[in-house]
């Protein structure tokens, strides 16, 4: 892992943005990397980077987007002194900039709606993309108009399956930043077979990594693993998901517990991708 790798986080001016990026902020400073506060904007066309740039132009920086940047890199440095903040605007829509961004982060930062979303829609169509194909660990800041939770454990679902193992890696990692614990959830479904053995192999590994940590396991109950956890998610400052679990379809870029998490967990919600693999 590159050293120099920033915290990015994508900034539209939206409520839900400039949330994200007082988190980001934060996270930055955690991790002593510098943040980078993205832009992705669009020619007027409709168009990122155009396939023929002689026939409609280079799309031009807004100012009005430059100065909202310049603003919010300065309120965050104002309330983060020392941290090192980059701003720039970057030709393209605001999911493909992002996505692009993550194969060089740390850890890309999304808000859960930004501007141009849907009233109804949880998560924005950026995030959604985001989320989906980043090169990266994508770290969704929700819920939107709630205080973000301070203080909690980090929660974990585990369920044997390899992106489960990247998962729980990661929420050790960010367990241990945080200096707080780690809890492994399995849900156990109507007919399923105990899941002690599963949960003490995960507990093992990230003990193993981190041993000054304390990581307690627990099993659930239900008939729908995402409902546990969403439920379970009330009591953390963290949910961390891997990209596919158990029985998902290898085309399936966000399997269907990690979607519903990133839509309705009640703390920030990290998806847990491998460092620099593509999707």
């Amino acid at each position: 892992m590159l050293m120099n790798r920033p915290v990015v986080v994508g900034v539209d001016g939206s409520p839900s943005s400039l949330v994200a990026a007082e988190y980001a902020a934060r996270t930055a400073v955690q991790r002593s990397r510098p943040l980078h506060l993205v832009h992705g904007y669009l020619h007027p066309s409709g168009y990122g980077v155009p396939l023929n740039p002689y026939e409609l132009g280079i799309p031009a920086p807004n100012d009005e987007a430059q100065s909202m940047l310049d603003r919010t890199a300065a309120e965050l440095t104002e309330r983060w002194p020392g941290l090192t903040i980059e701003v720039r605007q970057v030709a393209g829509g605001p999911g493909a900039t992002l996505v692009e961004e993550s194969r060089r982060a740390e850890l890309v930062v999304v808000g859960s709606r930004g501007y141009g979303g849907f009233a109804g829609l949880l998560l924005g169509s950026v995030g959604t993309q985001v989320t989906a194909h980043a090169h990266g660990p994508v770290l969704v800041v929700r819920p939107t108009g709630e205080p973000i939770p301070q203080e909690g454990p980090v929660l974990v679902g585990v369920d044997g399956s390899e992106s489960a193992e990247v998962a729980v890696g990661q929420a050790a990692d960010e367990a241990a930043r945080q200096r707080t614990d780690l809890v492994l959830v399995h849900v156990r479904t109507p007919g399923a077979t105990d899941a002690a053995e599963l949960l003490d192999t995960a507990v093992a590994a990230a003990g193993g990594s981190h041993p000054g940590l304390t990581v307690t396991p627990r099993q659930l109950r239900a008939d729908k693993p995402d409902q546990a956890l969403i439920e379970a998610s009330r009591d953390a400052v963290l949910v961390v998901v891997g990209t596919r679990g158990r029985g998902g379809f290898a085309g399936m870029l966000l399997g269907s517990v990690s979607q519903s998490l990133v839509q309705h967990a009640h703390c920030p919600v990290l998806v847990a991708h491998p460092y620099g693999r593509a999707h």
